[in-house]
């Protein structure tokens, strides 16, 4: 049980969910939970909004690589994880006619740090993916001023926030708006 380590799996990049399935389907089917305990996609959520709708989608760190914590000491588990569809290989073991040698963990320090962001994002408030700019046309999504558009006056990236200028009855009126009540004009 103490050769259990962390890897990094190369998979084609846009098949990380599809892969982690098939790995773990495989590892419940062959009864190799003890050899292969955890299998990760590093990924944060971000908020979106689409069509005047907010939407949360998670969007992967590393594009096209998985964590996988294994014990490849066991020829069965390590023949599993790279016989599975959509697996390039192990990242730090050559490919081709070096196929043979075994990839190379990684070290502590960088599993706690990749975990750390994880637990982080997962226990922290959702990121906003499009922040805005000073001087960009905005239109109120929510709120009593919905339907408004007005031009960001200013950016408050640490509360979320925006300073907006609004025309009511004629007039400019700045109003303060979280990101998520409004949406950029295209």
């Amino acid at each position: 049980m103490s050769s259990l380590n962390w890897y990094v799996l190369r998979a084609i990049s846009g098949q990380e969910k599809k892969v982690k399935l098939y790995l773990e389907n495989e590892i419940i089917r062959q009864k190799l939970d003890e050899q292969i305990p955890q299998v990760l996609i590093p990924s944060e959520k971000v908020y979106e909004m689409r069509n005047g709708k907010k939407r949360v989608r998670e969007r992967s760190f590393f594009p096209g690589y998985i964590l996988i914590q294994a014990n490849l000491e066991h020829g069965e588990a390590s023949h599993t994880i790279q016989t599975i569809p959509g697996v390039l290989g192990f990242l730090g073991s050559s490919d081709g006619a070096m196929a043979s040698k075994k990839p190379i963990p990684l070290r502590q320090s960088e599993v706690n740090r990749i975990l750390g962001t994880v637990d982080e994002v997962n226990g922290s408030e959702v990121k906003l993916e499009t922040p805005y700019i000073v001087g960009e046309s905005v239109k109120v999504m929510d709120g009593p001023f919905s339907g408004f558009t007005g031009t960001v006056e200013e950016v408050f990236e640490e509360k979320k926030k925006l300073n907006v200028m609004v025309k009511i009855f004629g007039r400019n009126t700045p109003v303060e708006l979280n990101y998520i009540q409004v949406e950029k004009i295209q």
